[in-house]
């Protein structure tokens, strides 16, 4: 018995039912039962309650309209892009620092302006969920701990606490592609962590030489003088050059604990942010591409992470059960941070919002895409065929550990040594 017999059922004893005798009542409610297949109480609960038809309690379902329309959504879509994809709660901050170039490029009203600025950033997160599911990455190191000097080197052991600028964090990410044989860039990522200033320089080879000099070069871009420099515990680091720069500049030198990662948190972080989400993981190993690097480091990629990007700081992580709570602080520029610093350079600061003033995000986006599209021509591109033949010759010696004991595995790979010199 379908859903609308049972309730026509209902319909035609329920008068009966309640105008019948204590002995009646029960025929009908064992009949009820019957016919229906409910449960007896379930049956009294029905014979008992009121006899309202299911169209006269129908509820007219108001849909609510979409307060932020399409070419609002296209305008914060394209913010989005330009400033490099950032989170919901950073892309809030960002909106009201990019809006007289959103006003000048999109012409848009005050009414537009208006639903910009009272956007929250859950409902960013519903309008371009499609287009966030197509940035995820992966992110490779090719970096190898290293033993010289380590303990000259303090370790750093507290948590970073600083109230004034030039404290950073140091790290390399690699541009080898899927081959880590022969000489190739590497990119070194200078983080502040008080202001998240980040300097960027490329370089050929992972010389220590190479490491100082870029040093040297990214102390002389910072707006602030450079305090200290904490490092992970890589050869290209722990060496006698850095550590000799360091004490002639009197600069405070730290390294984190071997694998210990969080300890660089604060870079690790922007090693995706400022170059692998930017160069991806080809492979570039020619001067011609690591100077592009450069020129796109120094000039249009800084400026656009460091005076257009907000960016947000852990302030506190509690946790509730399974779950761990973190709270962050306001997302603000690292410019705007540099702002607040009591120790600051007013002059370097003016001449900094001046340039901010004066140049437009959205133009240099264009600019950076344009760059990287004609720095991702000079790459040497992935090596397969090295890669497949490495892979081939690893099956081998895993399959021959597999399958002889130790005398002959030396054999075979005498054999395999003796084979490869002819």
């Amino acid at each position: 018995m379908g859903k609308r017999a049972r309730r026509e059922y209902l319909k035609s004893i329920y008068k009966r039912y309640h105008e019948a005798e204590a002995a009646e009542k029960t025929k009908i409610l064992d009949e009820f039962c019957k016919v229906c297949g409910y449960n007896r109480k379930y049956a009294i609960a029905k014979l008992n309650s009121d006899l309202v038809d299911p169209v006269d309690v129908r509820k007219t379902v108001r849909r609510r309209g979409k307060t932020y329309g399409s070419n609002l959504i296209a305008i914060v879509a394209a913010v989005w892009e330009a400033a490099g994809y950032l989170c919901s709660v950073r892309l809030k901050a960002a909106l009201p620092l990019w809006l007289p170039w959103i006003r000048e490029k999109f012409q848009t009203g005050a009414q537009v302006e208006k639903q910009l600025l009272s956007i929250s950033s859950r409902q960013m997160d519903r309008r371009l969920a499609v287009k966030k599911r197509t940035v995820r990455r992966r992110l490779y190191g090719r970096t190898k701990p290293g033993t010289l000097l380590k303990h000259m080197i303090p370790i750093r052991t507290e948590h970073w606490d600083v109230d004034t600028p030039g404290f950073t964090e140091v790290d390399l990410v690699s541009h080898s592609g899927n081959s880590a044989d022969g000489c190739f860039g590497y990119s070194i990522n200078q983080t502040d962590i008080l202001t998240t200033w980040v300097e960027t320089r490329a370089f050929l080879g992972k010389s220590e030489i190479a490491v100082v000099r870029a040093l040297d070069e990214m102390r002389h871009s910072l707006p602030f003088p450079l305090a200290g420099i904490d490092s992970d515990n890589g050869s290209e680091f722990i060496n006698e050059h850095l550590l000799r720069y360091c004490l002639e500049n009197k600069i405070e030198f730290t390294r984190g604990r071997p694998y210990k990662k969080d300890d660089n948190a604060h870079v690790e972080q922007k090693n995706w942010t400022h170059v692998r989400k930017i160069f991806g993981w080809l492979r570039y190993d020619n001067g011609a591409a690591i100077a592009a690097m450069n020129d796109l480091y120094k000039n249009e990629l800084g400026w656009l992470m460091n005076l257009y990007t907000p960016s947000m700081k852990l302030q506190q992580k509690t946790r509730v059960g399974s779950k761990i709570r973190r709270v962050y602080d306001e997302p603000k520029t690292p410019l705007d941070r540099l702002i607040e610093c009591r120790k600051s350079n007013p002059a370097r600061i003016t001449e900094l919002l001046e340039l901010r003033r004066t140049m437009n995000p959205f133009q240099l986006s264009k600019i950076v895409q344009a760059k990287v599209i004609e720095i991702s021509r000079l790459a040497s591109g992935l090596r397969p065929l090295a890669s497949r033949r490495k892979a081939r010759q690893n099956f081998q010696i895993q399959s021959a550990r597999q399958t002889y004991g130790f005398r002959e595995r030396r054999r075979f790979l005498t054999e395999r040594r003796e084979a490869k010199k002819t």
